[in-house]
């Protein structure tokens, strides 16, 4: 941090946990800020860290998922993606040596939601996923040359399809406004700079 950049902290003042149970802990927040008026509420919270994989298999297609999201009750097509376990059961909290590596996630994640698996890994940014109200990161991959070795390993919270489409079609999709998950889109500018 600069120097400079001190006098834009906000400190904080107080903070309820409004729920905090194994999935996530969301908070209500006051903060003083620089000049030192107090703001309130201010809502965070904290999920855990997770994985989004670029996978193209052997034939140059993307493989990518589709599945319904709640918070736009609709179904996305988004590319495979998934929570970094931890061995504290939580699903949040100080990113410390309990979490599972970054990169065993992806190659996790990839093969339970696809059956696909891969020997090319290249990690492109690790990145908060929404940095105004939420701590926790994106670590986002590539994998190329993905071949399938198994039927999709889901778990019971997890009910989705694997779909294939060309580079065209990935950018003919976030062109119209049809991949939905911000960080995903991101994933994919980043892959066709690198």
């Amino acid at each position: 941090m600069n120097s400079g950049d001190k006098n834009l902290i906000w400190e904080e003042v107080s903070t309820e946990h409004i729920v905090q149970d194994e999935w996530i802990d969301f908070r209500r927040q006051a903060f003083r800020f620089p000049d030192g008026n107090v703001f309130e509420p201010y809502y965070t919270y904290s999920r855990r860290d997770y994985v989004v994989i670029v996978a193209s298999d052997e034939d140059g297609k993307y493989i990518c998922v589709k599945q319904f999201r709640q918070g736009i009750k609709e179904v996305t097509t988004e590319f495979p993606a998934g929570g970094i376990e931890r061995k504290d059961g939580k699903q949040y909290g100080a990113h410390d040596s309990s979490e599972e590596d970054a990169l065993v996630a992806a190659k996790r994640e990839l093969k339970e939601e696809t059956g696909y698996i891969s020997d090319e890994w290249r990690h492109l940014i690790t990145i908060p996923s929404n940095a105004t109200i939420a701590d926790n990161l994106a670590h986002i991959y590539v994998a190329r040359n993905c071949r399938k070795v198994s039927d999709q390993e889901l778990d019971d919270m997890k009910f989705l399809n694997v779909e294939k489409y060309s580079a065209d079609q990935i950018e003919e999709m976030i062109s119209g406004g049809n991949i939905k998950q911000a960080v995903h889109v991101m994933a994919w500018l980043l892959s066709l700079r690198r």
